[in-house]
């Protein structure tokens, strides 16, 4: 759990929970677009014989931007995989440090991966989808974003939240 929240962390806090906010909205209509999408692809090439062209790529593009946008949330509430053989057995105190050198660790992880991103969508951003007139710089961005806002939200767990096994948070 989070202790009470003052000053600076309170502020950061207060953004990274708009920032949540928004990129939950972003992962609702990227959703619904893509069953739009792929159901009106399946309207069309079985019902109607037709096929929309576009249908897949737009399709893959909000599924990717989706994943990508999820993954924060997962860190945040600790759900994502994790070996906790070792740590059911250890003191709390020793329990904490590593809890937080791993957060710091998966924070540096995740600033290299936003950065190599950006680099790899500045590359790819003259290169465009075989049918639609994006660029597939736009996959490269999602992961960016990814990487930036888990990046943030391991170095708020690092900062002051009393480290908590996976199952336990999301049991609670």
């Amino acid at each position: 759990m989070a202790k009470p929240h003052g000053g600076l962390r309170a502020g950061v806090q207060a953004v990274v929970d708009r920032v949540d906010w928004l990129s939950t909205k972003v992962i609702i209509a990227a959703f619904a677009a893509m069953v739009a999408v792929v159901s009106a692809q399946v309207l069309f090439r079985y019902v109607l014989n037709f096929s929309l062209d576009w249908a897949d790529e737009l399709a893959r593009l909000t599924f990717v931007w989706a994943t990508f946008l999820g993954v924060p949330h997962g860190v945040k509430l600790g759900a994502h995989v994790g070996i906790d053989m070792v740590a059911k057995v250890l003191p709390g105190t020793v329990y904490g440090w590593i809890f937080r050198a791993c957060c710091a660790v998966s924070a540096a992880l995740m600033a290299i991966v936003a950065w190599e991103s950006v680099a790899v969508a500045r590359e790819t951003w003259d290169q465009l989808m075989p049918v639609l007139d994006f660029s597939t710089g736009w996959f490269y961005v999602a992961i960016a974003v990814c990487g930036a806002h888990s990046l943030v939200h391991f170095l708020l767990a690092a900062w002051d939240h009393e480290p908590m096994l996976p199952a336990e948070r999301i049991d609670a």
